[in-house]
């Protein structure tokens, strides 16, 4: 028990460690870019598909995997199941978490100079960010593909959309043609501006902190190479291929850690 309870203060004051040197360098630092990915939307209880679990939901009710049923080519092909499952995994209700606040604070403090983000679910600017660039798009912005028209994540929801209470692809209100969501699906590019944005923002940086992400997607992961800043900052429960060259490692949860030090 001894053993036990030395490890644990040993383990403790490691931790108290990282967390010291975190603040430090936030505390020092006038230019800041967030990077972040799925582990931050999970504290919101919103459920990573690429898990695991998601894997095996999908692979259970539909016999494709996620990148299959989220692809261009089975969008155009069988939009009825894509909208199907859309919407059963990709839209949820949720509320910003300890990570989210944390890094609106930053930006209000003047620090934080932009957020980068694969997610898709808009609770960064939910929680105050103002500066935002979503690499792969939001539910929250969906368009016609026909006219352009501009809809919300509710219209798509809706019966009235989807020609009734049965329907599940949703049509314009002005001109019938299906309404696509705003996000990046495989074997779609990134959208230009916002990757150009956001490499900006990543070359002035003179701290890059990556949070959430276990930093294997590309071309999402390939923008570290972009950052030639001071500090370079890794927070994720698991070890990430970047983990070398970062200044400071801390495996723990995104939203634990930036509640504590900021």
């Amino acid at each position: 028990m001894l053993f036990v309870a030395a490890a644990c203060a040993i383990l403790k004051k490691g931790v108290f460690k990282l967390y010291e040197d975190l603040k430090k360098i936030i505390a020092e630092s006038q230019n800041i870019v967030f990077f972040g990915g799925a582990g931050v939307s999970t504290e919101s209880g919103i459920p990573d598909f690429r898990s695991e679990n998601g894997l095996y939901h999908a692979k259970s009710k539909y016999g494709r995997s996620p990148e299959d049923m989220l692809s261009h080519s089975f969008y155009v092909a069988q939009p009825d199941i894509f909208f199907t499952y859309y919407k059963e995994n990709l839209v949820f209700a949720a509320e910003p978490n300890a990570a989210h606040i944390a890094l609106a604070r930053l930006e209000e403090m003047g620090k934080l100079k932009a957020v980068i983000t694969q997610n898709i679910d808009g609770l960064h600017q939910k929680a105050g960010s103002k500066n935002v660039f979503e690499l792969h798009g939001s539910i929250a912005r969906n368009y016609c593909e026909k006219c352009r028209a501009s809809y919300d994540v509710d219209y798509i929801l809706s019966p009235e959309a989807c020609g009734g209470p049965d329907g599940v692809v949703p049509r314009c209100a002005q001109c019938g043609g299906v309404v696509k969501p705003d996000v990046v699906l495989y074997e779609e590019s990134l959208d230009g501006d916002v990757l150009r944005e956001a490499i900006a923002a990543i070359e002035n940086a003179e701290t890059m902190i990556v949070g959430g992400t276990s930093l294997v997607v590309h071309p999402a992961a390939g923008l570290l190479n972009y950052f030639s800043g001071k500090n370079l900052v890794l927070i994720n429960k698991s070890s990430t291929p970047y983990d070398r060259r970062a200044n400071l490692v801390v495996n723990a949860a995104i939203g634990e850690v930036l509640a504590a030090v900021v």
